[in-house]
């Protein structure tokens, strides 16, 4: 065993969860031997589309059920939960006939899916992965492996949840911009997109890609964001060796033009900006913060609208490269 877990610890693990980059394995998880008869899969998420729980099964267990799902969706098998009726055990029952379970097998299946929808929702969870579900020799019906993801606006009230946090798996600069409150995610493109609001952020990104761009990352820097905050957005922007522009988009209801103005002014200054930096302002103290912007003596460029902007970043990183 400690030979095993030693060659393991270290290793670049590679699944469709990880990405083609892989994850560095840093612990390893012990468990006693199972005598499998019968290895299947079981998951319950949220599903937007019917604004449902959805349980899902498959008898392709212990293998990715991404690719299930690609090459033979026909072996997954569905059953939707009414969140105002809640689980009932036939749901379970429903799903244990499919994968085709018997006798003390089923009974022991609806148990473990009970308890699994029971803490779904106790734990505030979007989702439960159990792959492998095993029957052993002896039909018993037990949980090999689990995945669980939470919901992030409810960790405030899961405190055992929030202690199992590893930010060793997460990414430096996403936890860097949590610090600041700011909402970021690393994208693969090369243009940096700040922006204020979710939606127009991701209208910011679609109109990068319209243009002929990739955009490098989502930031919402929120609706009360200071001259601080948008420095520390630039720098996170720019921790990204891929960055080769910068397109900043906002719009000034309560947050105003003239003081996102000086927060890009002194964050190009503060970073020595060595990309080019396209700026679309609108709303509150518009005409402000641009001649803010024309009289810092730096080369930002200003955008009349959101398809001038992209066109004219897309542009200029054309240009640079």
């Amino acid at each position: 065993v400690r030979d095993a877990a030693n060659h393991m610890l270290g290793m670049q693990l590679v699944t469709h969860q990880t990405g083609p980059a892989g994850k560095e394995v840093k612990r390893v998880y012990v468990e006693e031997g199972c005598a499998i008869a019968r290895e299947l899969y079981f998951g319950m998420l949220i599903d937007r589309a019917t604004s449902r729980i959805v349980m899902m099964a498959s008898t392709e267990g212990g293998m990715d059920i991404e690719e299930v799902a690609a090459k033979t969706p026909e072996k997954i098998l569905k059953v939707f939960i009414d969140p105002a009726v809640g689980m009932m055990p036939f749901h379970a029952r429903q799903l244990a006939f499919g994968l085709g379970l018997e006798g003390k097998q089923v009974g022991n299946a609806v148990k473990l899916m009970m308890g699994v929808y029971k803490a779904f929702g106790a734990l505030d969870a979007s989702l439960v992965e159990i792959n492998p579900l095993v029957v052993t020799g002896d039909g018993d019906v037990l949980a090999l492996d689990a995945k669980m993801n939470f919901d992030d606006n409810a960790l405030y009230r899961q405190k055992k949840v929030s202690e199992l946090r590893d930010e060793d798996e997460e990414d430096p600069a996403e936890l860097e911009a949590a610090k600041h409150d700011l909402n970021y995610i690393k994208l693969d493109g090369n243009i940096g997109c700040m922006v204020n609001g979710a939606g127009l952020a991701m209208a910011t990104m679609d109109i990068i890609k319209l243009y002929g761009g990739d955009p490098a990352n989502f930031l919402d820097v929120g609706g009360g964001a200071t001259k601080e905050r948008v420095t520390e957005a630039f720098k996170i922007i720019l921790s990204d060796a891929n960055v080769e522009g910068i397109l900043v988009n906002i719009f000034g209801g309560i947050m105003r033009c003239d003081v996102i103005a000086e927060g890009v002014v002194a964050a190009a200054r503060e970073v020595s900006l060595n990309v080019p930096l396209v700026v679309r302002l609108e709303g509150t103290n518009v005409e402000l913060g641009k001649k803010i912007l024309a009289d810092s003596g730096l080369p930002i460029v200003t955008a009349e609208d959101l398809g001038d902007a992209a066109d004219k970043i897309v542009q200029a990183v054309k240009e640079a490269a």
